[in-house]
Order: C-alpha cells, then sequence, then structure tokens
C-alpha cells in the first residue's frame, strides 16, 4: 500500500494549494507514481495543477442513475467500476482523480463506498498517495480513508483557522481513524509566527510542521491559471514546503 498524505483545513485556507506543493514535491524527488484524490466536492484541485479530468465520479454516478445508459450485459456496479477506471487523468509521475459533486443534497454515501472499494483495488499500484479532502472532512469521517499516514491540517495566520484546525484534530481522533502523524501547517505566512497566534497553537494538541510564506510568484501563476508544478525552483512557497516534507519524511 502506499504512504498516505491526507490534507485537511477549513475552506479558504489555502489546502488545495499545499496539497498541489506536496504532489510536485514528491514527484520533483522522483518518489512516484502518486495517486492525486479531490476528494472535495468544491474541486479545484485539477486547477491548481492545470490538469484537463475526463469526469468526475458524481458525473459517472449521475450518469449511471439512468438505466439506460448502462449496457444490458453489465450490471450497475460494475460498469461505474468500469467508468471509474476512465476517470483517472494520467501524467508524468502521477494519477488525478476528482470526486466531483454529489450524488443528491448532503449523500456521498454510494460515492463513498464505490471509492473506497476501487481504492482498496488502485492504491497498491502508488508509492504515494495525496489526498485533498473538503474543510468538513466528510471522506474521513465516512472512512473513504481507511488510513493515513501523514495528516496536515492547513490553517492561515488566523485564530479562527487555527482553532478550526484544532476541532478537525479533535474529529479525527474521535473517529479514531487509523492516522500515523498529525501537524498543523500555517499557511500564507508574513513572517514570524506572531505571540498571539502562537498562544492559539500552544493550546492544541498539535506540532507546527512549518510555514509556507504569502509567495507573490504563486499568486501569478493562480491568477495566470498555470500549474503550481511548474513553479520555479526559488519560489518561497515551493521551497518552504520541500523543507518541511524533508523533515516530515526522514
Amino acid at each position: 500500500m502506499p504512504y498516505n498524505i491526507a490534507v485537511a483545513g477549513k475552506g479558504g485556507t489555502g489546502k488545495t494549494t499545499v496539497a498541489s506543493l506536496v504532489i510536485g514535491e514528491l514527484v520533483e524527488k522522483e518518489l512516484t507514481p502518486v495517486l492525486a484524490v479531490d476528494a472535495d466536492p468544491n474541486a479545484t484541485l485539477s486547477e491548481a495543477l492545470n490538469i484537463d479530468v475526463p469526469s468526475t465520479l458524481g458525473d459517472i454516478l449521475a450518469e449511471s442513475r439512468d438505466r439506460e445508459n448502462i449496457p444490458a450485459s453489465m450490471d450497475k456496479r460494475r460498469h461505474i467500476e468500469f467508468q471509474i477506471s476512465t476517470a483517472l487523468a494520467e501524467n508524468s509521475g502521477f494519477d488525478l482523480m476528482v470526486m466531483g459533486r454529489t450524488e443528491g443534497p448532503g449523500c456521498y454515501c454510494s460515492v463513498n463506498d464505490i471509492l473506497r472499494s476501487y481504492m482498496d483495488e488502485l492504491m497498491p499500484n502508488y508509492e504515494y498517495a495525496v489526498l485533498d479532502n473538503e474543510a468538513g472532512m466528510e471522506h474521513i469521517s465516512r472512512r473513504t480513508t481507511r488510513d493515513i499516514d501523514l495528516l496536515l491540517i492547513v490553517s492561515d495566520e488566523n485564530p479562527i483557522g487555527v482553532r478550526s484546525a484544532g476541532r478537525i484534530h479533535e474529529l479525527v481522533k474521535d473517529l479514531e481513524i487509523n492516522v500515523g502523524s498529525t501537524y498543523l501547517v500555517l499557511n500564507r505566512a508574513r513572517g514570524d509566527v506572531h505571540p498571539r497566534l502562537q498562544e492559539e497553537i500552544d493550546k492544541l494538541d498539535l506540532d507546527l510542521a512549518g510555514t509556507i510564506p504569502d509567495d507573490k510568484v504563486l499568486v501569478d501563476y493562480n491568477l495566470e491559471q498555470r500549474s503550481l508544478l511548474d513553479l520555479p525552483q526559488d519560489s518561497q512557497a515551493r521551497k518552504a514546503v520541500a523543507e518541511m516534507m524533508d523533515e516530515l519524511m526522514a
């Protein structure tokens, strides 16, 4: 099985950016192949990586509701699993799977069940897996992810974000998910950690893995819709993630 890295955090903290940079670091170090999973209904990982995705799991399940779209010789689940296999966006060093929208208001049950089954078969083909989770940790709470080796909870330089990171950490512990290590990551940092923010961090049962600076180059890449995998080596955000991952995976 691959080494599973999950990235989580409340919306707006930049967790998809962090997930993208982690994927880039693994590919740069040739720790491949990598499976990237966008498990956020507001799917933006493909945009951050500038990758066209053939279809999402949500699209596949929506289409499969109509029996006319399923060959008579194939049952529904087998058809869905086949469609999922064609939904992988293959790239140099990594593949991307996008969950997409839910199958109905507030319901992810069938999506998670099929994804869990399919990923159990898919995972052994990869050295690493990086999962970009939504703010509510829906896929972890529904056990889509069996085990997590490294959980990175992202916050911005805001006490509210840090407290939210603490609540996510407590949720994971309450769910008794098998997590190897959990760390806090401060994104868009503007220098040393402010003493008031450090007080909030000290209240948590979380070690700070590192800070990622507010990088103008990264902002420019986002505005120009360029892949974050192509950030230059001297990008401050890229260098910070490289150093952080070196320490975490030493």
